[in-house]
């Protein structure tokens, strides 16, 4: 496949906004949810983390299933589920309810998102780069999407928060059909040929990649949990929705930069030790006490993340020599990235807590330039990595 595929990219770009539109529903919500149900802060922050920490818990999950149904049949299972669970949160006046489906839906994103990198080293192996900066794109639009028009667009439009949880479980629930009705079967593996699906945990590669995804990780999550805090706490709170805005939105020029110009950042640890550093000054640009710099402080750190996190996530179909190592790579990759995600964070209210200091909160956001700065030593990636994918390809796909 040597012209660029188009549709498949499109289906790419959908299912990336899939994986997160929902996902990024609750947060807005909150002040709804707390109204009709008895909700308390530690059942907030176990409703909030439960998705991120599944993100981690079942990406092994995720990587069994693939090896046994194949990457296209297991996003568009997931879809369904996902969309289905996501619709079903709001059923009832029932907390049970509302964290069971959160749980189902969490397993559903982390079954489904290993599968996205196999679908690009199956739908486009010679554009590598491009198409891990699609999905990604559609990542961060559906975060966009669900964290910023839920209680603008979605709850006026449905009169509830229930509904409008439904609303966007129905983006998911159209998705599959489509991806099932215009893109083809995969090459069926007979059973002995079936690929292993656990990850190689002994293996440094895995470590790297998930050391690499866990520094972008940390600094995003990090900066989201502890910057409306510390500027609650340094007098500045005018400034948490501006500067969570700039957070989040420059993290799309950066998916936008990694598939215009793949060839200058794909498959090298040179920009992302730049992103390290480039997150570093961020930090230090928001601690200056001027708006404009906590802002453009915000904005570095939400651009650093994302192309560090973007170009994470073409490793694993660049470095796979076969179709089976796409999931195992990512699976592995994804539990440890977004399992120390997931912890680190942690470390930051804990730092705040002993000292009294503010500004140790953010310990975190350090922690990741700092995993992003070392994580990549020792990366390679052959040339002819290419020309596998494409005679892969042509063998999986009719």
């Amino acid at each position: 496949m040597n012209r660029t595929p188009w549709l498949r990219l499109a289906l790419l770009w959908l299912a990336g906004v899939d994986l997160r539109i929902t996902l990024l529903a609750i947060p807005p919500l909150l002040p709804l949810i707390h109204r009709d149900l008895p909700l308390d802060e530690t059942a907030v922050a176990a409703l909030l983390g439960l998705p991120v920490l599944l993100l981690a818990a079942a990406a092994t999950l995720g990587s069994m299933i693939i090896s046994r149904f194949d990457a296209r049949r297991t996003v568009i299972l997931g879809l369904v589920l996902l969309g289905a669970s996501s619709a079903l949160r709001g059923v009832g006046p029932s907390l049970t309810m509302l964290f069971a489906m959160t749980l189902v839906m969490g397993a559903s994103v982390a079954v489904v998102q290993p599968a996205l990198p196999a679908l690009v080293y199956h739908w486009a192996p010679s554009h590598v780069g491009v198409a891990t900066a699609v999905y990604s794109n559609g990542l961060l639009m559906g975060e966009l999407i669900g964290a910023g028009l839920t209680t603008q667009l979605a709850v006026p439009l449905t009169g509830s928060w229930r509904l409008a949880l439904v609303l966007w479980a129905i983006v998911p629930l159209v998705t599959a059909p489509i991806l099932w009705r215009l893109t083809p079967a995969l090459r069926a593996v007979e059973a002995a040929e079936r690929p292993r699906w656990l990850p190689d945990f002994h293996s440094g590669l895995t470590w790297r990649l998930g050391l690499i995804q866990a520094g972008g990780g940390t600094i995003y999550f990090g900066a989201n949990a502890f910057l409306p805090d510390y500027l609650h706490h340094a007098g500045a709170a005018r400034l948490i929705a501006p500067s969570l805005l700039c957070l989040n939105a420059a993290q799309l020029p950066a998916s936008i930069a990694v598939a215009l110009r793949p060839g200058w950042f794909v498959g090298r640890r040179g920009p992302i030790q730049v992103m390290a550093l480039l997150a570093a000054a961020g930090l230090g640009i928001f601690f200056i006490p001027q708006d404009w710099a906590r802002m453009a402080g915000a904005a570095v750190l939400g651009f650093a993340a994302a192309f560090a996190f973007v170009l994470s996530l073409v490793f694993p179909p660049l470095l796979a020599e076969t179709p089976g190592d796409v999931h195992r790579i990512s699976a592995g990759m994804f539990t440890i990235g977004y399992g120390l995600a997931f912890l680190v964070p942690l470390i930051g209210g804990a730092a705040w807590d002993r000292t009294g200091i503010a500004a140790a909160s953010l310990a975190p956001v350090a922690i990741g330039a700092f995993a992003l700065l070392l994580a990549p030593w020792g990366l390679r990636i052959e040339d002819r990595a290419v020309n596998l994918h494409a005679e892969a390809t042509a063998q999986a796909s009719p």
